[in-house]
């Protein structure tokens, strides 16, 4: 029988991630720095825009992997 408590930890950060997301979300035009770090790419030309958030995505792996870290520990 597969242990139920892993199960529901794993819900349980899944959920808190998804209320974080959605605040980010609703407050989304008081971040307006937020994806327009430096060390963001964006390249834009005639009837041709690209954009990579290096800087950002950066960002957001350290946050997510220290909270991982947090909770794992637990």
């Amino acid at each position: 029988m597969p242990d139920m408590s892993s199960f529901g930890k794993t819900l349980v950060i899944l959920g808190i991630f998804l209320v974080v997301f959605g605040i980010l979300l609703s407050f989304g035009g008081k971040l307006s720095w937020f994806g327009r770090l430096p060390g963001d790419v964006y390249i834009q030309k005639k009837g041709f825009s690209f954009y990579f958030p290096i800087m950002t995505s950066l960002v957001v792996s350290v946050v997510l992997s220290v909270i991982f870290i947090l909770f794992r520990r637990r």
